[in-house]
């Protein structure tokens, strides 16, 4: 009887003092920003030109579509880079002269914008990015409007000496919320659109904003 009775007070206080350990904590989430990311985001350009140099005409912005990969590659746990290679739309309404007769012209140029942001990266949800940024003309699509000698002006626009090479810059920031990235970007060229410096029509810059939503792998 009485090794029954130790026997079950051994087993009451084995559960008492089990009963009385703190509940196991989860394992913590790791931290991601040591790790390589691939990823595809899509969203808008806001663009406009800036520099110009001269020519009587009136910008206005003018809406286009970003998208493509990109991806994160750590170089530690607080900094990396980001390589990406997007499709681009950029572009202008603008109003001016030339031949010495007043036009409206509406001008969508795409690109292939290739990024190389470097990353700093002081929360796992927030990354900020800045770095050089090479464009390369796909297409440009002009739409003329004037008066009697649109004609001459549309062999003006078709005749240009546009450059197809753009060095620019970028500044920016990311959101990062589980497996989606939020990014906005600030971009400016570096050089003007005019290749040789032989163009008649408008000389200027690119310009503009980009808002994107991403995901990550």
């Amino acid at each position: 009887m009485k090794r029954i009775l130790v026997a079950v007070a051994l087993f009451v206080s084995i559960g008492a003092a089990n009963a009385q350990e703190p509940a196991q904590q989860p394992e913590k989430k790791r931290d991601s920003r040591d790790r390589l990311h691939f990823g595809l985001k899509a969203g808008i350009n806001n663009s406009n030109v800036y520099n110009e140099r001269g020519e009587q005409f009136k910008a206005e912005p003018k809406y286009g579509f970003a998208g493509g990969a990109f991806f994160s590659v750590p170089v530690g746990k607080y900094l990396g880079v980001q390589p990406a290679a997007l499709i681009s739309q950029k572009g202008f309404h603008a109003t001016g002269t030339l031949t010495g007769n007043p036009y409206d012209l509406s001008r969508t140029t795409t690109y292939l914008d290739v990024p190389l942001m470097i990353e700093f990266k002081p929360l796992t949800v927030l990354t900020i990015v800045g770095g050089p940024q090479y464009s390369y003309l796909f297409n440009q699509t002009d739409i003329l409007k004037g008066g009697d000698n649109t004609a001459i002006q549309e062999q003006e626009f078709r005749n240009d000496n546009i450059r197809k090479n753009i060095l620019s810059a970028a500044v920016g920031l990311d959101i990062n919320i589980s497996r989606f990235v939020f990014s906005g970007r600030y971009n400016f060229d570096l050089q003007q659109n005019n290749g040789d410096g032989t163009s008649n029509t408008p000389t200027y810059k690119n310009v503009w904003l980009q808002g994107t939503v991403g995901i990550r792998f």
